[in-house]
């Protein structure tokens, strides 16, 4: 009796892009995650070396799709900037986010944040800062071999990664980049430009009434000089020198 022997391709193992949950769970939140990622991305714009992502699936081991989490925002120095549906740390060198955000909402649970705390101390992560935008709490810690330990004082802080101090004035957060500007949110942006736009204008409307100005004191000058010239020319037909005058 033959046997027919059936050989069968392994399983491909599926490492979906979302897992389901809302980017922000109100509107609050959203805008901070977004001030924070975009930051991040201005920040570090001319460093092609660089890589920062917003919400994005990060999973750190092959062939366990369920063991993922999507930081509010990442940032993984050693990787090049561009798109990916999720960070999967075995395809980017083995190198896992350095530094991650979290920015706090109502409908965040004490247990929750604290297997997202369990899973960035595992997985390598070497500088964790959570935001709580309702009432402005602070919290940092910064990894010490295997051990994510609490900044005392976040406020005044200075992120040995990205080199970014961390202030708090009432609820707001601010972000100073290392040249003194702090992370602004895109309405504050637009604030920005639409207040150089309007100096610029003036600018411009400035050098152009000096410019007609400056050719109305040339044309003045032309006229003075031809009717000098006029004078002069009536002068030497009555036989005075205009030069003797």
């Amino acid at each position: 009796m033959s046997t027919s022997a059936h050989s069968s391709a392994p399983a491909t193992i599926h490492y979906p892009d979302s897992d389901g949950k809302p980017m922000a769970d109100n509107t609050l939140q959203f805008q901070w995650v977004v001030t924070i990622k975009e930051g991040l991305d201005a920040l570090f714009r001319d460093r092609p070396d660089v890589f920062v992502a917003g919400d994005l699936l990060w999973y750190p081991v092959e062939g366990n799709p369920k063991l993922c989490q999507a930081p509010d925002a990442l940032v993984v120095f050693g990787r090049p900037k561009g798109y990916r549906g999720s960070y999967k740390q075995w395809q980017e060198g083995g190198i896992a986010p350095q530094v991650v955000f979290e920015v706090h909402s109502p409908n965040n649970r004490a247990e929750e944040m604290t297997r997202k705390a369990l899973f960035y101390r595992r997985h390598g992560v070497e500088e964790y800062y959570l935001y709580n935008p309702e009432n402005g709490a602070l919290s940092g810690w910064l990894r010490e071999g295997d051990e994510l330990l609490e900044i005392p004082e976040p406020r005044g802080w200075t992120s040995p990664r990205l080199g970014v101090r961390f202030e708090v004035e009432g609820t707001d957060l601010r972000l100073i980049r290392p040249d003194g500007r702090c992370f602004r949110s895109y309405p504050e942006l637009v604030e920005d430009w639409e207040r150089e736009e309007a100096r610029a204008e003036q600018e411009r409307t400035r050098a152009e009434q000096e410019r007609l100005r400056a050719e109305q004191e040339h044309a003045r000058a032309e006229q003075e000089h031809a009717r000098a010239e006029r004078l002069a020319e009536r002068l030497r037909a009555m036989g005075i020198d205009p030069e003797s005058l």
